[in-house]
């Protein structure tokens, strides 16, 4: 899951991509590179430059200011590493024996041990561990055969040589290619992983994400599965799979991607728990607006008949997503009254359950490029329009912050949660977006379904109204109440989240964000099932944090917690303050609200918690080890 970034044009070609890949880095910060290739002064043959780094952009740009990399075309990459540990020589962009190619990809190459083998015995020596660096040997070896065969140095050239190259690849992967010797051709590859042309004015910056192409354009011409294109500084010739020439018009960005701006706060994490309250608001303002009409209880963009004869919905999802996912579940089958499962994204690639008729299935991604999420969508697509019968006709809906990503160009209808741009990597408003999603949901089906009364309806929805307020006042509080308890968790190495019902996933999410940031082994558990194995791990070491919230189950997590409490266990309790809070030994308070809406307020105190325990250890919050913003490799 990394980031590349490509342009060619009249301008200097280092800058476009050290810009380009700042914006992707969320991708990936384990090392960065870039290759470029200029005129020689002396007879105009092309000369390639690479340059390399490893950690963070920061590193590669200082290289590039004190090296220079001269060339109107060239290509970057910020890498997430999979193959070969986070080295300068793993690096990429990799290249061929002579240096003249110049290779970046993101995705895996899933028989490049093969690959190498055939290549080593071909006397090919590797300078990396990685799978990518097979391919500009390909390639390199390809142009070879095209030379012997007569065909000139060009761009076509190239262009054969990746169409050659690509046939011989398996996974999934984009590509993008320089040869010196053809310094105005730059060639690129999209197999099962996003790439996109962003077209301007005689040049052409193509990139990952669209973040990489804010401020260039938003005339976008996103690649399809197996197309391969050409573009030189005049234009583009697309090509598919069978080699066959595309004409296909370029598509706009809609909205305008945001500026990074951390403003006043220490770490993007830390702004972003903050404009919540932002978040909830515009939700309110799209979906309850006060103008809605009486007959209709939430304002969706699907017409009614979306939403007619489904009888079950699956969930697909993977990290904070499918937590939010298991909300939108109990929402779902408690509230709506509507069968509901929820499925990891990559375990349901293989193992999918049975086919049942009139299903939904919801793709949550807040990236909107989660691989295993995209494939798992399209693998169930592709059964379900095989059945012969109408009722297990695919239905798809996706749930994201990127509506102008691949989900949003692999299925039909788009949930777009509209938080705004999130830097830090460990998801905060993006999971608060999600969650208000299936809200919407909710709501939806619940009137549609009559499973709930016109009463019932308004009360939830009136609830959510108050959230907005509710959250900017928990956040207030719980910035200095997370932050000093923070102080207490310096030499912790384990912690267990609690939760019941509606809460539970709460709990899970609570954990992830400690294990995420600060790097304490931390689980989730429902609090019911700490009698049957876990409890064997608590002592005074460990710190229990029990999520109690008044209703129905509130009572049976407060015996929960006690068990937790005879062991010695330190009691964290995020509840309301009363009699019952006195079995804590520290309390994050959240107000008296119903169990329906309580998710919303309960993961304040998870998120600040973490992040001021991350942050007091002094660590990279907003770009913890080991881990990328999107996830685009299975």
């Amino acid at each position: 899951m990394c980031g590349i970034v490509a342009v060619i044009g009249s301008r200097a070609a280092a800058p476009l991509l050290l810009e380009g890949l700042k914006h992707l880095e969320y991708r990936g910060y384990d090392s960065a590179g870039l290759a470029t290739i200029s005129r020689s002064p002396h007879n105009g043959d092309g000369i390639l430059q690479c340059q390399k780094t490893k950690g963070k952009l920061v590193n590669l740009s200082k290289k590039v200011q004190s090296q220079g990399a001269k060339g109107n075309i060239g290509v970057g990459h910020t890498r997430w590493a999979t193959h070969g540990k986070p080295e300068e020589h793993n690096a990429h962009p990799h290249q061929d024996a002579s240096g003249q190619i110049a290779v970046v990809q993101n995705g895996i190459i899933e028989n490049h041990l093969a690959l190498r083998e055939s290549l080593e015995s071909e006397g090919v020596t590797f300078n990396s561990e990685t799978d990518t660096e097979v391919i500009p040997h390909l390639i390199a070896r390809e142009i070879k055969v095209l030379q012997s065969n007569g065909l000139q140095n060009n761009g076509s050239t190239l262009l054969k040589a990746v169409q050659k190259t690509s046939q011989k690849l398996k996974g999934a992967y984009a590509l993008a290619v320089i040869w010196e010797k053809t310094p105005e051709s730059l060639v690129l590859a999209s197999n099962q992983a996003p790439l996109l042309i962003g077209l301007g004015e005689g040049e052409f910056l193509c990139a990952s994400d669209t973040p990489a192409l804010a401020g260039f354009t938003k005339a976008i011409l996103p690649m399809r599965d197996g197309e391969i294109a050409l573009l030189n500084p005049l234009g583009i010739e697309l090509y598919n799979s069978q080699g066959e020439r595309q004409q296909r018009n370029p598509s706009l960005i809609h909205g305008n991607e945001q500026i990074a701006d951390k403003r006043n706060f220490r770490h993007f994490m830390l702004k972003e728990i903050h404009e919540q309250p932002k978040t909830a608001k515009l939700w309110i303002a799209r979906h309850l607006p006060a103008e809605l009409p009486k007959h209709s209880p939430i304002a969706l963009p699907f017409e009614n008949d979306f939403y007619n004869d489904i009888k079950k919905i699956q969930i697909l999802a993977c990290g904070t997503s499918r937590h939010a996912a298991l909300v939108g579940a109990y929402l779902l089958e408690q509230f709506a009254g509507i069968s509901t499962s929820v499925y990891y994204a990559s375990e349901f690639r293989y193992a999918a359950p049975p086919l049942e008729e009139k299903t939904l299935t919801i793709g949550v991604t807040q990236s909107g490029e989660t691989a295993d999420t995209l494939a798992a969508l399209a693998m169930e697509k592709k059964r379900r329009n095989m059945h012969k019968n109408p009722a297990y006709i695919s239905r798809q809906l996706g749930i994201t912050n990127r509506a102008n990503s691949s989900l949003a160009r692999q299925v039909d209808n788009i949930l777009d949660i509209g938080a705004g741009l999130e830097v830090g990597v460990a998801a905060t408003k993006t999971f608060l977006g999600q969650l208000l999603a299936f809200y919407s949901l909710a709501i939806k089906f619940a009137s549609i379904n009559g499973n709930r009364s016109t009463e019932e309806i308004a009360k939830l929805s009136e609830e959510l109204k108050a959230i907005p307020e509710q959250l900017t006042s928990l956040i207030k509080i719980h910035d200095e109440l997370s932050e000093n308890l923070a102080h207490k968790f310096s030499d912790t190495q384990d912690v267990i989240f609690l939760g019941r019902g509606i809460n539970y996933p709460i709990a899970l999410e609570g954990a992830l964000k400690l294990k995420e940031i600060s790097y304490i082994h931390a689980e989730g558990y429902p609090a019911g099932e700490m009698k049957h194995g876990p409890i064997a791990l608590v002592d005074k070491k460990v710190p229990v944090v029990s999520i109690a919230i008044p209703g129905v189950v509130f009572e049976k997590v407060l015996s929960n917690a006690q068990e937790a409490k005879a062991r010695d266990a330190q009691l964290i309790g995020v509840t309301t303050e009363g009699p019952e809070s006195k079995i804590f030994d520290a309390i994050l308070p959240i107000p008296k609200v119903s169990e329906w809406v309580s998710p919303l307020l309960s993961l304040i105190p998870m998120q600040l918690l973490s992040y001021h325990i991350a942050a007091l250890r002094g660590l990279d919050v907003d770009q913890p080890r080991n881990l990328a913003k999107s996830v685009t490799v299975e």
